[in-house]
């Protein structure tokens, strides 16, 4: 059963959240100043306390040595090898002299001793667990603010927000939660001290790694950030995987993501952009949302000049040319926003399109029936009537990258169907039928086979034709 003192120090070590090892070191240490200044004054001492009952045993030291100078260190090799029958010149030598009790003053000491080691302890351990967790997104609550300065509390240590890490669009109040950016980890003389901030960039990186998953696990790579605290950003993503789009996995399902990071950043604009290897490509895409009719790029000096409509000059700058600036710190390219009208003055031309690769050839066969889009670049003669169109194949080599196939459609003949209208002429269908008297001046027609037929007054024969069956016309 464990004694009374190894279940002080197993408590101790939980309400400090120390290892026990830690706070039974500091407790020796502690012990042998206190005997140091009562009992063994001037002595090398050791303390040790036995982990199954507790027992504190206090040790000297004393150096085995030929010619003694200070007997409280030091003894002679015949001394020495009464106690340890092998003992040689140099060795340390033990020797058992525990005190029988400690005054007053050795146990102020001890107390003092303990809980200096104690604190030090903490903040070694402090320390090392922030130290792990530099460059890191921890969630904290405000404790106090002083002046300028906002303290947070971070589990078991306190944080400085400084004016310098603070939006200057947010408002702080003691209690409140939020996401802080572990800026910087140091040492002084007060324990470690903990910068945090949330105007650093990397807050908004360390935002979208945790809300995206892609992002965490490597198909999605976040290329730059450019942000101005409060206000607005822009971050440039790029799919490590075909098939991914990486836009759209930053935004999420009916923009989920997206919008779970600009809650934490207190409505502050994000703009999430695709990165192209192109240069033009990809300082045109910066600009959104402004429309961008053609870039014109310098590699010599890593200079662009971009060319937008009228109308759309003031966007593409931005409030106080804010989304220039984001664009030029997202690109790292020194941009110029020209107007459509501004660029045909100063003659600034669109710059050439790249010359084709290829050249559009088309072999056609005989006489094909062809789609419109064909039609265009085959003149091909009208095809003969024909019962059945046998399907043909055309190889176009076009559209300057790849070969494509086109095939004719079968298009069966139709039946040709003739009506008796069409034949023996149209008949007025307001005219009686049968053999009541025809309406005045709209008369029947004749039957062809009857025209040089006659009654027997002289007169020609008239019949109203009311319907005619296709196959009887034919």
């Amino acid at each position: 059963m464990k004694s009374d003192f190894l279940i002080a120090i197993t408590q101790l070590a939980a309400e400090r959240k120390l290892p026990q090892q830690v706070v039974l070191t500091a407790i020796q240490n502690a012990l042998a100043s206190a005997y140091k200044k009562d009992a063994l004054i001037n002595a090398n001492i050791s303390v040790r306390i036995l982990p199954n009952s507790g027992e504190v045993k206090v040790c000297r030291l004393m150096n085995v040595v030929d010619a003694v100078t200070d007997p409280d260190k030091e003894m002679t090799l015949d001394a020495a090898k009464r106690i340890k029958r092998d003992a040689k010149v140099g060795e340390i030598i033990e020797i058992e002299s525990t005190p029988a009790n400690a005054g007053r003053i050795a146990a102020q000491t001890a107390k003092q001793v303990v809980v200096q080691r104690l604190r030090e302890a903490e903040r070694d351990i402090v320390f090392e667990e922030f130290a792990a967790k530099e460059d890191a997104v921890l969630s904290c609550v405000i404790q106090r603010i002083e002046g300028r300065n906002i303290f947070v509390e971070l589990g078991r240590a306190e944080a400085l927000l400084p004016p310098t890490e603070q939006v200057p669009t947010e408002h702080y109040r003691t209690g409140q939660r939020m996401k802080v950016y572990i800026q910087e980890v140091s040492r002084n003389n007060k324990g470690p001290q903990v910068i945090v901030s949330r105007a650093h960039k990397n807050l908004l990186k360390r935002l979208f790694e945790l809300e995206v998953p892609e992002i965490t696990n490597g198909l999605v790579e976040i290329k730059s950030i450019a942000r101005e605290p409060g206000f607005r950003s822009k971050v440039s993503v790029a799919a490590r995987q075909d098939g991914i789009d990486a836009v759209g996995a930053c935004v999420g399902l009916r923009g989920m993501r997206i919008q779970n990071i600009v809650n934490e950043m207190h409505g502050e604009k994000v703009d999430v952009v695709e990165w192209n290897k192109d240069p033009a490509i990809y300082i045109a895409k910066a600009l959104s949302p402004a429309q961008v009719l053609h870039v014109i790029v310098n590699n010599d000096d890593t200079s662009s000049i971009v060319v937008v409509p009228d109308r759309q000059l003031s966007l593409a700058i931005g409030k106080e040319g804010q989304n220039a600036r984001l664009a030029a710190k997202l690109t790292g390219w020194r941009i110029d926003i020209k107007s459509a009208t501004q660029a045909e003055e100063e003659k600034i031309q669109k710059p050439a399109p790249p010359e084709p690769v290829a050249v559009i050839e088309v072999e056609a066969p005989a006489p094909v029936r062809v789609q419109p889009a064909v039609q265009r670049l085959v003149e091909s003669p009208r095809p003969e009537p024909q019962k059945e169109a046998e399907p043909v194949g055309i190889s176009i080599k076009g559209a300057l990258t790849k070969e494509e196939t086109w095939k004719a459609p079968v298009v069966p003949s139709a039946p040709q169907v003739r009506f008796a209208e069409e034949i023996l002429g149209r008949s007025n269908p307001n005219a009686p039928k049968g053999k009541d008297k025809k309406a005045p001046g709209n008369p029947g027609k004749v039957r062809e086979d009857d025209k040089a037929k006659k009654s027997g007054s002289g007169k020609r024969i008239r019949y109203d034709v009311e319907e005619i069956d296709a196959d009887e016309a034919e």
